[in-house]
């Protein structure tokens, strides 16, 4: 590991990861008791990955978290209450106990878009909020997570040539984690490192041990800063392994026990413990007081979840769709000038003209759109002789005129037969 960081952000990847592995276990416990009324997904193992990549970002980027990247919601400033109160479906939660998992966000804040369920669907959405922040001039960066599983559908492909053919500032993390529930990698995509994919879209790609939480911030941070400098989209593979199942009901006993005990040993917490230790940058006080700091946060944290009231019933029929700004009063943030962005005003009049109507003028003589059916003419005065806009005749005769040589004298000869009756 490269001594890239100062001592206080050395620090600081070390107490969210800790934070988070203490967050999720705190949720262990409250399921366990059933207070959780959703489902719970574990990250155990890949707290480097989803901190590291999140500390690379500014404040001023977005990012969209999957359900397994509560630590990326750490860094970005969510409160663990919150993500207490969220699983437990409490009135207080974000979503005011709509929902039991992770769904919820904060986009006018701290610029988070929530969890999308169907794997893949963030790439495209999130390519779109890149775009949108260059349009308005606000220089940051997109920022979502994909696993090995969902890098196999066709979102992600489609989303990811949509990304490079913009080159939207975008950077996709992909979390190998060798499993896809119980389907290993091998069985389901015949390449060795998933990055490859990434050359299929003329994209460039990085591929990191997901548990050197310091490489894998360093990584993120040069592809961040590539992206906003205009390079396009960057994929970064992060190769590591989730100890845990897909949820807390899958055991993972399809998971080989060597398999399983080879990654316990290289745990991302205690390599960077090492590491921090060895540099010097960590000691038995400092790892006390992260400790007592944390369980003081998170006492405090469950204790107000746990009080927060379950929501009202007649709840359930509000908030299901946005109707503006009683919803919420979110606006563009321009940070260069809109004129940069709008197209010149034209020096053509707007006006439709059609052969035998006229050029825009309404039956009272001024100028009016021309409508057909829907508008009454304007009532004309005793002696009024408005004429049409074709050279001043009156538009009956010109009608009469225009018509074809054959129609008068088949009239004609109508009336003449009609008089010798």
């Amino acid at each position: 590991m490269k001594k890239e960081l100062t001592r206080q952000q050395h620090l600081d990847l070390y107490y969210y990861m800790r934070l988070n592995r203490a967050v999720e276990d705190m949720m262990v416990k409250l399921f366990r008791q059933n207070k959780i009324v959703g489902g719970l997904y574990s990250s155990l193992g890949q707290e480097a990955i989803s901190v590291g990549t999140a500390y690379a970002l500014e404040k001023k980027d977005w990012l969209a978290p999957m359900i397994r990247n509560i630590g990326a919601l750490l860094v970005k400033g969510v409160p663990p209450r919150d993500i207490f109160m969220q699983h437990m479906a409490k009135y207080d939660s974000p979503t005011k106990g709509k929902d039991g998992t992770s769904h919820f966000g904060d986009l006018d804040n701290l610029h988070i878009v929530s969890p999308i369920s169907m794997l893949g669907d963030l790439i495209p959405v999130m390519t779109g909020v890149a775009m949108a922040g260059r349009y308005l001039g606000q220089k940051i960066v997109a920022m979502t997570w994909i696993g090995d599983g969902g890098s196999s559908t066709g979102v992600f492909h489609e989303g990811l040539n949509f990304a490079a053919v913009q080159k939207a500032p975008f950077v996709l993390i992909l979390e190998n984690n060798l499993w896809a529930y119980s389907t290993p990698v091998r069985k389901q995509v015949p390449l060795e490192n998933l990055a490859d994919r990434a050359k299929a879209y003329g994209i460039d790609s990085y591929i990191v041990d997901g548990n050197d939480v310091v490489a894998v911030y360093a990584t993120a941070k040069e592809a961040v800063e590539r992206a906003r400098a205009g390079e396009g989209p960057i994929l970064i593979e992060a190769k590591s392994f989730r100890r845990m199942g897909h949820a807390q009901h899958d055991p993972a006993e399809y998971v080989p026990k060597e398999m399983r005990a080879y990654w316990e040993a290289r745990d991302p917490i205690a390599l960077y413990e090492k590491y921090l230790s060895t540099e010097k940058l960590l000691d038995s006080r400092n790892k006390k007081e992260i400790e007592e700091k944390i369980d003081t946060q998170l006492v405090k944290d469950r204790e107000f979840a746990e009080n927060s009231p379950m929501p009202p019933p007649e709840l359930a029929e509000t908030g299901v769709y946005c109707t503006g700004d009683d919803c919420h009063k979110i606006r563009a943030k321009w940070e260069r000038p809109m004129a940069e962005v709008t197209p010149p005003r034209s020096s053509v009049r707007a006006v439709w003209t059609v052969p035998g109507f006229g050029s825009g003028k309404g039956s009272g003589g001024a100028n009016a759109p021309i409508h057909f059916g829907d508008t009454q003419p304007a009532a004309r005065e005793p002696g009024n002789k408005t004429n049409s806009a074709n050279g001043g005749k009156p538009m009956a005769k010109m009608a009469v005129k225009a018509a074809p040589k054959k129609t008068v004298k088949a009239g004609a000869a109508g009336a003449s037969r009609k008089a010798r009756r």
